[in-house]
């Protein structure tokens, strides 16, 4: 290696070292910021929590991995740039290419270890971090329950608008949704003004106290047709207390670990095994909805018969004629009643199918992040070490404000596209690498401008018609100001 190129990869690594520790201090901040009021004042000792941070630092490396890149290459090169040692290494027949030679090869060996950690160290810092959580929520059942969302809790789900307590027992605006034993419906749904919880260490009972609320039960009658009334049960209290089995719950290890199918926590195979049953599963069951929808509505068999009686003898163009007023009744209330189940059954389906296709998206996802963010690294190197160059500025003043707008826009277009992909809107490939798509035109953009020693932006191009345009106008109207 020449001395060169031992300067600028050490030039580097001292900026993106500094850079990514207080880029990665920054992002613990904000995951303690986003935790604070679950781990705050529940009686936690030092060394859960130390874990629990331990455990959710690996999953911040996407964010800052890629934006320390771009905000070390801009400082770099800008630097150099600043101090006229580009114009050194110019005078002396060196070009940007040759001297970003080393420092490509060392960000070809940094995606190569951001997609090795993106595919084992994050899928498994994801699993220990949510088993983890899991496990402290057991041991601190008013930890399992969080404001403003449903909280599985045994085998009820439980939804309070606000916490207060010293331990956060005290819950306002209680929504509670009892699990079916049968088929996992929610039918009975329990709404209080307030309740509280109340738990002791020597018993594995943990006691829901609700005041002033209502009682609703969805009621499934035997007929069909009358189904379509949707009739319920409803009834108020003033107090009601729930009693949940916590016994199992309360046997809590913190080496414990359930087997969790979330995406984030599965490698790049893992995630190819689940998509592969996941679209298996999807295609049988539409498959199996569609004969069976056939069965019900009769559509082959009607069709044969009506096939061969019309071979028989001629059949009238109103078959209700056929028979009497009575029987049309029944007829017509027998349709209307199959029409009912059959409409019920295939929405209910439609939104099996859209939560499993979704489900799918997200594999997908997950899947292509893992070399998203290896691209990632070479994306914002070949923008911030061009853009460095042509501003010729280094230090913390207008790298951070370039760095930051670059990143925002990257971070931004990149959940946009995997929040749409996850609805369906677009596809998950496309949705996962349009963040690198959009801004890869920027990167050879800037790459060539530097490389011929052009501005960021050449003004004399947008200023040179315009001023040629006015002459022209001069010209023709003030002839004689016009030699």
């Amino acid at each position: 290696m020449k001395i060169l190129d031992k300067y600028l990869l050490k030039t580097f690594l001292i900026t993106f070292t500094t850079v990514f520790v207080i880029l990665f201090f920054i992002f613990i901040l904000q995951t303690v910021w986003l935790f604070i009021s679950e781990l705050a004042g529940k009686d936690l000792d030092l060394i859960l929590v130390v874990k629990f941070l331990l455990f959710s630092m690996p999953r911040i490396i996407p964010l800052v991995l890629p934006l320390s890149v771009l905000l070390a290459s801009i400082m770099t090169f800008g630097d150099l740039s600043e101090n006229y040692e580009f114009a050194a290494m110019k005078s002396s027949g060196i070009s940007l290419q040759r001297a970003m030679r080393v420092l490509i090869a060392f960000i070809f060996i940094l995606s190569i270890v951001a997609f090795w950690f993106s595919n084992n160290v994050i899928p498994y810092a994801e699993y220990k971090f949510t088993n983890f959580r899991k496990n402290i929520a057991q041991a601190k059942p008013a930890m399992a329950i969080a404001e403003g969302q449903f909280n599985d809790v045994g085998f009820y789900n439980i939804k309070v608008n606000k916490k207060s307590g010293e331990n956060g027992n005290i819950l306002t605006g209680v929504t509670i949704h009892e699990k079916a034993n049968n088929n996992g419906e929610n039918k009975t749904v329990i709404k209080a003004k307030d309740g509280k919880l109340v738990s002791s260490e020597k018993s594995s009972i943990l006691k829901l106290e609700l005041n002033n609320g209502y009682y609703y039960q969805d009621v499934t009658p035997k007929k069909y047709e009358d189904r379509a009334k949707l009739p319920f049960i409803k009834g108020a209290f003033k107090k009601h207390i729930i009693n949940i089995d916590l016994s199992e719950l309360n046997k809590v290890d913190e080496s414990k670990e359930n087997i969790n199918g979330t995406s984030a926590m599965l490698n790049v195979n893992e995630l190819g095994y689940t998509l592969d049953s996941l679209n298996k599963s999807f295609k049988n069951e539409v498959l199996s909805f569609s004969e069976n929808i056939n069965q019900r509505v009769g559509i082959s068999k009607t069709t044969r018969y009506f096939a061969k009686e019309k071979k028989k003898k001629s059949l009238p163009n109103n078959l209700l004629s056929l028979y009497s007023n009575r029987e049309k009744l029944e007829i017509i209330k027998m349709a209307s009643s199959n029409i009912t189940s059959t409409v019920y059954s295939i929405e209910s389906t439609q939104k099996d199918l859209k939560d499993k296709q979704r489900d799918i998206n997200k594999h997908l996802t997950a899947l292509y992040e893992k070399f998203v963010i290896a691209f990632a690294c070479f994306l914002m190197f070949f923008i911030g070490a061009p853009l460095g160059a042509i501003i010729r500025k280094g230090g913390l003043g207008l790298p951070i404000v370039f760095a930051v707008l670059i990143f925002i826009t990257f971070h931004f277009i990149n959940t946009f596209g995997k929040r749409l992909s996850q609805e369906g809107g677009m596809s998950p490939f496309m949705g996962a690498w349009m963040s690198s798509i959009i801004l890869s035109p920027l990167a050879i953009l800037l790459t060539y401008r530097a490389t011929n020693d052009n501005g960021l932006i050449n003004f004399d191009a947008l200023t040179t018609p315009i001023h040629n345009l006015f002459q022209k106008i001069s010209k023709r109207f003030f002839p004689s100001q016009n030699p």
